[in-house]
């Protein structure tokens, strides 16, 4: 099962990688593109029809992080953030996934244009308080927040209609909780930038890498 898991986990990072490759191939290096679905659309702009793209975007939000401060979409307007899913008591990839995340939240401690967004998918026991004790277990810096929500809400923003990962409650799975590693980037629109694989060190150096070009763009 936990190879299914990684499985799982590496043939959404293997088709997001395709879409990126295949959108950016004759984009300037510094231009990362906006991943996902999109649709054209016919407005009126001067007076004139003209065509508009409706890109991908986050939906929208409302959890609280482990100082028991509500964050949502309109708290995120002006920053560039990165998702990922866990939870406290997780005995597989989850140790892993903080160790790469901490590398990126030190990277920015000082960048105020930037937050990591970690979304428990274990709501029942991540209260903030128990989300504060993990925090300061990791060492994490103030713009790592780790948020809690209901469970369908967060399994849902998880998902294709959010940062293209996927989380879920599994009994057959250690801890009874399964979810991908995936790391995604969000830019100050809502709009998905990158998805990186969180259990390796070197894609997580390639997140600090495009983190640094869109804050260049701010």
């Amino acid at each position: 099962m936990q190879s299914f898991k990684f499985l799982k986990a590496s043939l959404l990072l293997f088709s997001i990688s395709v879409f990126h490759s295949c959108t950016n191939q004759n984009k300037d290096k510094e231009n990362l593109p906006i991943m996902g679905e999109k649709e054209i659309v016919l407005i009126e702009k001067d007076g004139k029809k003209v065509n508009d793209t409706i890109y991908h975007t986050i939906p929208t939000f409302r959890f609280v992080d482990q100082d028991s401060i509500w964050i949502s979409n309109k708290d995120l307007a002006d920053k560039i953030y990165l998702a990922d899913f866990f939870f406290t008591r997780c005995p597989t990839i989850c140790p892993l996934l903080a160790k790469n995340m901490l590398i990126i939240a030190k990277e920015f401690a000082h960048e105020e244009r930037f937050v990591i967004l970690s979304h428990t998918i274990d709501d029942k026991h991540d209260t903030p308080a128990v989300l504060r004790d993990y925090a300061k277990k990791l060492g994490a810096p103030l713009n790592w927040r780790f948020l809690n929500g209901p469970q369908d809400a967060v399994y849902t923003i998880a998902g294709k209609e959010g940062y293209f990962s996927y989380a879920e409650e599994n009994p057959d799975v250690p801890g009874g909780f399964d979810h991908s590693g995936a790391f995604t980037l969000v830019d100050t629109k809502g709009h998905v930038r990158g998805v990186y694989d969180g259990t390796s060190e070197e894609e997580a150096r390639k997140a600090i890498e495009d983190i640094r070009k869109l804050l260049k763009q701010l």
